[in-house]
């Protein structure tokens, strides 16, 4: 484990960084053309960023970016 000390306003970037990224990957995996591979690695990436924003946002701002499975099943499809 690592850890780090960030200023507010490198918390701010961050935080900033992680919300575009699950924006991002929650586009693509809305997209029928992707392979079902290539989703399941973007899933278990998507879930890593969601932890590491969930450590920097309120629970009100992540509750925005949860990923319930009904739609990520839908998505697949």
């Amino acid at each position: 484990m690592l850890g780090f000390l960030f200023s507010e306003k490198e918390c701010q970037e961050l935080e900033y960084m992680l919300r575009r990224e699950m924006e991002e990957l929650m586009l693509d995996l809305g997209d029928k053309r992707i392979d079902g591979v290539v989703k399941k690695a973007m899933e278990e990436r998507y879930a890593i960023i969601f932890r590491m924003y969930g450590r920097l946002a309120s629970p009100k701002e992540l509750m925005k970016y949860v990923r319930n499975k009904t739609r990520a099943q839908n998505e697949q499809q």
